[in-house]
């Protein structure tokens, strides 16, 4: 890197100038760089710099920063949006952020903690299906991310992070840059990222940027991380030095090979009791097409495990609220991208006989790693096919298709026909299951559910919450049809997850004019509460929903279930689980931080009032939060 202008200037002169020069600064319009292979423009900006400490300074003046060029990388990749919470070792790039790029692709997003900004991304990349950038600060910034990164890695999303280090000790200026520095910075966090790298020049980081997202992007989709190392973003960049900005290619998804895919097929085709169990296998809204049509080309029930929006909740074939049944009658069981499979298959059919073929594919076989042991406990099976289950689908569609007869389609009518009134029979009995307690307070979550899909059922409107914390009733309830009505859950399940991840689902639904619809547990959102003054201040429209049971409820059945094998009755049980003594006040925290808000609400009569009061509101562009006292679950 070249040396820039070095300008000497006692402690009382740069005070005096100070004002007029910021002035000064603040008058230059600099460019603003777009598109793919975009070369860096030159930015005319002074920047002074002066230690309260020395007598005298040193200023540089640097017309072409290296954070410039870093600027128009990200930009060629398309980045709608940096959600960041401000971090000095990132702060040449956020600089050339906002005033060279115009904040512009990406456009900042202040966040207020790094777990949250993760967290945020990890949403949007479910709706959008690409990564927004994300940036944090040093050491710590990354220790602060580090748990919402392992939940992306979990929920198989792809992140991409890019951290501030100085990694040079001479260039440390102090205590606090030595504290925030390392000698390798992904170190603490490479186990659960698919690929890291420390670049050391600038063309190395316009390599590495690409080839980094092009990896996160690749299924299995996973977090990435960038090292900006705090000189390469401040140095002047040399007046002959020739930048060259790579294009992106992207790789196309592994599909299976053909004649494991005709394998399956017929093993399938042939069946008498196929079940199609899915986790995430729609990446993207063609997945769900497609496994729309493999399910009818077989005739075939699918169980969804609700990792992401897999298959129409409302479909004749749907049959995940029986899935003990579906599982325990099935001849061949196929697993596509699926979670805990050994689990779910050992569950349901470990007292049955009944002989069992099981087909698997799965990007999860193309990569894993050995510390962190997401990928739960082994499970056999006669055929296994390592690849993207959505890229595969298209061929192994075409193969069923071509093996099927007349007689193997009159069977599979006949056992459509079946399913179908199975499925009719289980949405009977949820709406039956749904009335209990109707009129109780605290109000039941299945009533909550109701009451609300009531109103949005005519909206285009997207559900960004873990189901799980409200018994899925909204799944059970709601028609999901779309891709983006449903995103799954947190992945890791780590908790605070929940709001922020909701915040960043709804960044992406925004300009899809979507109603974003976030029923948040109230333990989740305390863990990062700031997410609403995002939410307020980049006027992110958004329904919020606090689900109040007033407890870390998971717990409370955990220690209960404890206290009752030990015989040690459960009238202790709240200690260290419940949200009591003092309540919060959620909709006054909201108010505080600029979101409109209402409640508590206790009588379930009021609840149409307030939805449509908060459907309204975020309609018409802003956040809002109601506030419910929940029974349990």
């Amino acid at each position: 890197m070249a040396k820039s202008k070095k300008i000497p200037v006692d402690r009382r002169g740069f005070l005096k100038g100070a004002a007029a020069g910021a002035a000064s600064i603040l008058a230059v319009k600099p460019p603003v760089a777009f598109a793919q292979q975009a070369q860096p423009g030159a930015r005319e900006a002074a920047t002074l710099v002066a230690a309260n400490t020395a007598p005298t300074v040193e200023a540089r003046v640097i017309d072409r920063p290296g954070s410039d060029f870093m600027m128009d990388v990200f930009k060629s990749l398309g980045f709608d949006y940096l959600f960041a919470n401000p971090g000095g070792s990132f702060g040449g790039l956020h600089e050339s952020v906002i005033n060279y790029g115009g904040n512009v692709d990406p456009e900042f997003i202040t966040c207020m903690h790094e777990e949250s900004s993760i967290a945020m991304a990890h949403g949007y990349a479910k709706i959008e299906g690409k990564p927004v950038l994300t940036m944090a600060h040093g050491t710590v910034g990354l220790q602060h991310a580090s748990m919402a990164l392992y939940n992306a890695w979990c929920d198989r999303v792809p992140v991409y992070l890019v951290i501030g280090n100085t990694l040079d000790a001479a260039h440390r200026g102090g205590e606090v840059a030595w504290d925030h520095s390392v000698q390798d910075a992904a170190a603490m966090v490479r186990d659960f990222c698919k690929w890291d790298d420390t670049p050391i020049s600038l063309q190395h980081f316009a390599e590495s940027a690409v080839r980094a997202y092009k990896i996160a992007m690749t299924p299995p989709t996973l977090p990435v991380v960038l090292v900006a190392d705090t000189e390469l973003q401040d140095s002047q960049i040399p007046a002959d030095e020739r930048l060259r900005i790579p294009k992106l290619s992207p790789t196309s998804p592994p599909a299976g090979d053909s004649n494991a895919v005709m394998d399956a097929a017929k093993m399938l085709v042939a069946a008498e009791n196929p079940v199609i169990l899915v986790g995430r296998s729609a990446r993207t809204p063609a997945g769900v097409k497609l496994l729309v049509e493999l399910a009818e080309t077989l005739q075939a029930g699918v169980v969804d495990q609700h990792l992401r929006m897999n298959f129409p909740s409302r479909h004749p074939l749907y049959q995940a609220w029986r899935d003990r049944a579906a599982l325990a009658d099935a001849d061949v069981i196929l697993g596509m991208e699926t979670a805990d499979f050994y689990g779910m298959i050992q569950a349901r059919v470990r007292n049955t006989a009944k002989p069992l073929k099981i087909v698997t594919i799965s990007s999860g076989d193309l990569y894993n790693k050995s510390n962190y042991q997401d990928f739960q406990r082994y499970q056999a099976a006669d055929l296994a096919i390592a690849a993207d289950a959505e890229a595969t689908m298209p061929a192994l569609i075409e193969a069923c298709k071509k093996l099927l007869t007349d007689d193997r389609k009159r069977a599979m009518q006949d056992r459509g026909t079946k399913l179908a009134e199975l499925s009719r029979q289980t949405h009977e009995r949820l709406q039956l299951q749904a009335s209990y307690g109707w009129d109780a307070s605290p109000i039941s979550t299945a009533r909550v559910s109701a009451e609300l899909w009531d109103q949005i059922k005519t909206e285009d409107w997207s559900y960004v919450s873990d189901a799980l914390f409200f018994s899925f009733w909204p799944n059970k309830l709601w028609d999901m049809k779309q891709h983006y009505h449903y995103i799954g859950n947190k992945g890791g399940a780590g908790i605070g997850y929940g709001s922020p991840a909701a915040v960043g689902a709804a960044v992406a639904n925004r300009k899809h004019g979507r109603l974003t619809i976030n029923i948040q547990s109230d333990g989740d959102f305390m863990y990062a509460p700031g997410v609403l003054w995002t939410a307020s201040h980049h006027k992110i429209p958004m329904l919020t929903i606090m689900h109040n049971n007033r407890a870390y409820h998971q717990e409370v059945m955990g220690i209960q279930g404890t206290a009752n094998r030990r015989s040690r009755g459960i009238e202790r049980i709240g200690i260290g689980t419940k949200i009591e003594d003092p309540l919060i006040d959620y909709a006054g925290l909201a108010k505080s931080l600029g979101v409109r808000s209402e409640g508590p609400i206790k009588d379930p009569k009021e609840l149409a009032g307030a939805f449509k009061r908060g459907i309204a509101a975020a309609k018409g562009g802003e956040p809002y939060l109601i506030d419910v006292h929940t029974q349990g679950r």
